[in-house]
């Protein structure tokens, strides 16, 4: 817990935290900016790093590096989308590389993040139907009811 605060920190907070603090600064308006795109989407560490989930599936995650900061909304579909958008930034597999000494492109970030939201809520699965609970066969039909 902080001297500022009752709450305690979240592992997000401790990440930014431990950052070089060139790039904190960075990372905290990412961090903004992400979680005003998607107010319920909650905040988690996956592969140690920071991202958004949102439906039980990862939006984005973002990281900060020493020469920058990364967003990984981690498909073509993005950057096809905002290809002129992303011209001034190195991009590479899925990932989005943001030089510190640049302003944080929040409106970018923003609609970056609510796309994503958008693809993950597209491939949310139906919730599970009230059909018949017998086991399946191999073939994948329901196996006929025994009689008693």
């Amino acid at each position: 817990m902080t001297a500022r605060s009752s709450r305690p920190r979240s592992p997000v907070d401790e990440y930014i935290a431990a950052a070089p603090k060139h790039a904190r600064r960075a990372l905290a308006v990412v961090r903004k900016t992400i979680r005003s795109a998607l107010p319920n989407a909650s905040e988690t560490i996956s592969y140690k790093i920071p991202a958004f989930r949102l439906h039980g599936r990862i939006v984005v995650y973002f990281a900060g590096w020493s020469e920058h900061y990364a967003l990984y909304p981690g498909n073509t579909a993005v950057v096809a989308k905002f290809r002129s958008e992303l011209l001034p930034y190195e991009i590479a597999k899925g990932t989005i590389r943001f030089p510190y000494e640049r302003p944080v492109p929040t409106k970018l970030i923003s609609s970056i993040a609510k796309f994503r939201a958008a693809q993950v809520a597209a491939k949310r699965p139906p919730p599970p139907s009230k059909v018949s609970r017998r086991p399946l066969s191999p073939t994948g039909r329901p196996r006929p009811r025994r009689k008693r």
